[in-house]
């Protein structure tokens, strides 16, 4: 059963961002769109043959309405570079960023501002707080910038305060809280603007790896709520396959692969993607929905699941029955039968495709 598409929030088209003097002179074209892949490859060591450094590299993508897309990559594979260059804190040299029809490239600087106030919020590895100001007033900060009423701009810093579990911490100073609360600040005040583009590039990287999990566990939350159109960077693919709706990997500027973590895992564009997902625990990333079979016209069984349960949370059920756990949408109309057969050949077969 396929989903509905999801409207289309942003597009990234053939970003370039080449570091350099006057790099602008690799392009006969602004929109960075070279030809194919043979003539991407030609431009590459044109720029290389310079003793340019070509960060990003013909970057194409689409992001989609309440979508959750992970970008990963190994340092300096142009991850971070796209992020930035998508919220225009650096410019890119060739290519488009398409919001809402304009291209943010193309945007003046009192254009550019209004986007970054109203439209896209940004967290990153360094929480950034400011350390004369309390947690309520690091979170209202950028709505002050918008020039927000005093008792509005608290009332909203308060709401999102709720949303992040900071309930009794507004007077606390950022000296006075932990790493994971700190983050929470950094994505509330995020938040504070209620924007409909979410940038976070590595937020949790910094952090231990149990205050990292809570922290994702309280992602996942809020985006439950939410559903904000997110970009998320990650060098973790544990990370990835947890919160991802899809995930672009990315290497020496170029994008990979973009699909989903079953698609990473079960069919690698190639030994680069292969070694990513090599050491993957495909249980966890594996659904319900990879693994079921058709059900029988008359099925009397009483276990069900939903299509995007985790094949992990599945395998106690099949342990207790054996005949199968029924595969509902969200309406509850049932699409498969999972058994333990079936979850054996689906790694049967994804071990087979993604074998070198």
């Amino acid at each position: 059963m396929n989903e509905a598409p999801r409207d289309v929030v942003l597009s990234c088209r053939n970003l370039w961002k080449v570091y350099g003097a006057h790099p602008e002179r690799f392009f006969d074209h602004a929109n960075g769109n070279v030809g194919d892949a043979q003539a991407v490859a030609a431009k590459l060591a044109e720029i290389r043959a310079a003793d340019h450094i070509p960060a990003a590299a013909n970057v194409s993508f689409d992001l989609h309405k309440g979508e959750i897309f992970v970008v990963m990559g190994l340092s300096g594979s142009g991850k971070s570079t796209v992020v930035r260059a998508v919220s225009r804190l650096i410019d890119a040299t060739a290519g488009e960023v398409l919001l809402e029809g304009r291209d943010i490239q193309k945007l003046g600087p009192r254009e550019l501002i209004e986007v970054r106030r109203h439209k896209m919020g940004m967290v990153f590895q360094a929480f950034g707080l400011m350390p004369h100001l309390n947690v309520i007033d690091n979170i209202a900060f950028p709505l002050k910038l918008q020039g927000m009423a005093e008792a509005k701009r608290m009332e909203a810093a308060r709401r999102v305060i709720a949303l992040v579990g900071l309930e009794g911490r507004e007077e606390s100073f950022p000296d006075e809280l932990s790493g994971g609360q700190q983050q929470r600040v950094g994505i509330a005040r995020s938040l504070a603007v209620e924007p409909d583009i979410w940038l976070l590039d590595e937020p949790f990287s910094a952090l231990d790896p149990l205050i990292r999990r809570q922290m994702q566990d309280e992602f996942l939350r809020i985006q439950a709520s939410l559903a904000k159109s997110i970009i998320f960077i990650t060098h973790d693919f544990l990370e990835a396959i947890r919160i991802a709706d899809r995930i672009m990997i990315m290497k020496d500027g170029q994008v990979v692969q973009i699909g989903t973590a079953v698609d990473l895992i079960l069919h690698p564009a190639d030994a680069y993607v292969r070694e990513f997902v090599c050491d993957v625990p495909w249980e966890f990333a594996l659904r319900a929905r990879d693994v079921m079979r058709p059900a029988p016209t008359v099925w009397s069984g009483a276990a069900r699941v939903g299509a995007d349960t985790k094949v992990a949370e599945i395998l106690p059920l099949l342990a207790r029955h054996p005949e199968g756990v029924a595969v509902a949408d969200g309406t509850g109309t049932v699409l498969g039968l999972a058994t333990a057969q079936g979850v054996i050949e689906a790694l049967a077969t994804g071990a087979e495709e993604a074998a070198p």
